[in-house]
């Protein structure tokens, strides 16, 4: 396993009761994975008048008809017993006054299904998970190593090799199966909710040994976000009843989705908040306001004790007595290696869960408290069908030529007396991806980003690291890890320019209506040494043809 957030762990843990010896691979202590990040809760279809067909279609409609909905089904129902099973694993959640699981309202869904832990909802299951998975003896977790290369030969994964960041030290990992967990790649933006180890580095490395990747060009933003530090401000505020108001004090998402109002889906909910400041009814300061104060200070301490930390510590607003200035910050990947609902890759023996991939369970749009859910319910696929393909498989002839190659290539960065900064590098990434691949796009924004992206990557080719340290040498990380988010960011700049519709989180100003005759199909995107090289799969219809969505 290659990360060891929520779907790293789950995917270890399956495989490891297959009877498996089991390696973990993580750049973090598994506790510290950005899954802790996750707030509001985890879906699942548990009440009186929710059912699987209901969850089905919400989580259809929110992504636009994008998603798979044979793996959707999947999705939604194993969403109940997953649930019970991390209760079962120690999980603390909330409870109503009966007893029950207690459920909030999140966007885009018909009933309250959304089940919780306070707004601490993703540490919660990380920390029974990781009690769980403690316990099993033929799992060794490599804490601090940083993923460096895959090993591919005939079409086949033969292993992974990474560095130690305590003592710079480069190993081969020989393995007949792998699953890629890494997490997302938000951090080509700036004003991300992403912690600063989501740098994509599995996404990128399948991606560089012939994964294909989908749905790539489908970021989404995040529509409630502290300005300058853009930490999260969960969508379980607005779910306990939250109000986004403009400057003029309206209630202004009444004129975009005038039946869910904030609890629209959160691409309809970002477009909102962004119009309503670009057309100049937004606050000095560039925001709209997000009042919880009419909910109650017990409430609020209750239910959303972490939002109240980090308004108070970050912005300086108490949002007991005031209001939070909130703007959509980038938050979620839609798109990653593209993988069947078995977590199957093209590459014989590689798999991918959670945010690194994509069986397109979100399409153009995902729901809040889905992506729990996918980490664990697709993690867990993951690791038994890796299990059973490494119970078959030949040995590994990963080599020690594999590692001399890696070694080699990390040292042409690491002897260059001068050269490119990676920090600098980084930012000026950062600032093109914030200005021309946003939350609207038109073609000369994306044209400016395709040929910006093109120049940094040949700056760095003579990127330089400063620092020959070999003990936790961060100049030299994130030099590898700017390797990943350049050709990351370079696919999805090329996906968004040749999607010539506006679907979900992708919206072009040139071509604002949804295509459904021409784009009801994936973009798949491949490494090529020229540039990314792109191709279609279609989408998958089971039950739901495709339909206007109103909110």
């Amino acid at each position: 396993m290659v990360g060891a957030g929520l779907a790293g762990q789950r995917a270890a843990l399956e495989a490891v009761r297959a009877g498996l010896d089991v390696g973990m691979l993580s750049k973090l202590h598994p506790l510290r994975s950005h899954s802790a990040a996750a707030q509001g809760g985890i879906n699942a279809s548990l009440g009186p008048k929710d059912s699987v067909h209901d969850h089905v279609f919400d989580t259809v409609k929110g992504s636009d008809y994008l998603a798979d909905q044979d793996a959707v089904e999947i999705l939604c129902k194993e969403a109940g017993p997953t649930v019970i099973e991390m209760e079962h694993f120690g999980t603390i959640f909330n409870r109503a006054a009966d007893g029950s699981l207690d459920r909030r309202a999140f966007g885009g869904a018909s009933y309250n299904r959304t089940i919780f832990s306070a707004d601490r909802t993703g540490l919660a299951l990380l920390q029974g998970l990781f009690e769980e998975i403690s316990r099993e003896k033929r799992l060794k977790v490599y804490e601090e190593w940083t993923a460096i290369d895959l090993v591919v030969r005939q079409g086949r994964i033969q292993g992974v090799v990474a560095m130690d960041r305590k003592s710079g030290t480069i190993e081969g990992f020989a393995a007949r199966a792998v699953v890629i967990a890494t997490g997302p790649f938000g951090r080509m933006y700036p004003n991300t909710t992403n912690s600063h180890a989501s740098t994509g580095d599995g996404t990128a490395l399948a991606y560089r040994v012939g994964a294909y990747l989908k749905d790539i060009e489908m970021v989404q933003f995040h529509p409630t976000c502290l300005p300058g530090s853009w930490i999260l401000i969960t969508e379980g505020a607005r779910g306990e009843g939250g109000i986004l108001r403009n400057a003029k004090g309206e209630r202004f998402m009444a004129r975009y989705a005038p039946n869910k109002l904030e609890l629209a889906s959160r691409d309809v909910v970002s477009r909102a908040i962004a119009t309503e400041v670009n057309e100049g009814r937004g606050f000095p300061d560039g925001t709209c306001h997000l009042e919880l104060m009419h909910m109650g200070r017990e409430k609020i301490m209750t239910k959303l004790q972490e939002i109240v930390e980090f308004a108070r510590n970050f912005a300086g607003i108490d949002p007991v007595v005031e209001a939070i200035p909130v703007y959509p910050g980038q938050h979620y990947m839609m798109g990653g290696i593209s993988t069947n609902p078995r977590a199957e890759t093209n590459i014989s023996g590689l798999y991918a869960a959670g945010e690194a991939a994509c069986v397109s369970v979100h399409g153009a749009n995902r729901l809040g408290a889905n992506s729990l859910l996918e980490t664990l319910v697709f993690g867990k696929i993951a690791g038994a069908n890796a299990a059973a393909s490494a119970a078959k498989a030949t040995a590994s002839d990963l080599v020690q030529a594999d590692v001399d190659r890696s070694v080699q290539n990390l040292h042409v960065m690491w002897d260059r007396k001068e050269g490119e900064s990676p920090a600098t590098l980084r930012q000026e990434l950062q600032q093109s991806m914030k200005d021309d691949v946003g939350i609207y796009r038109t073609p000369q924004q994306l044209e400016k980003a395709r040929i910006k992206i093109a120049e940094l990557k040949q700056r760095y080719t003579k990127v330089h690291v400063q620092d020959k340290s070999t003990t936790y040498n961060v100049n030299l990380t994130d030099a590898i890890e700017l390797g990943n988010l350049l050709d990351l960011a370079e696919a999805i700049v090329a996906g968004a320019i040749h999607r010539t519709e506006s679907r979900g989180a992708h919206v072009r100003l040139d071509f604002p209506k949804r295509d459904d005759a021409s784009w009801m199909k994936h973009i798949l995107v491949q490494y090529t040494p020229t540039g990314p090289a792109l191709s279609y799969l279609p989408v998958t219809v089971t039950s739901y043809q495709p339909m206007e969505r109103h909110y």
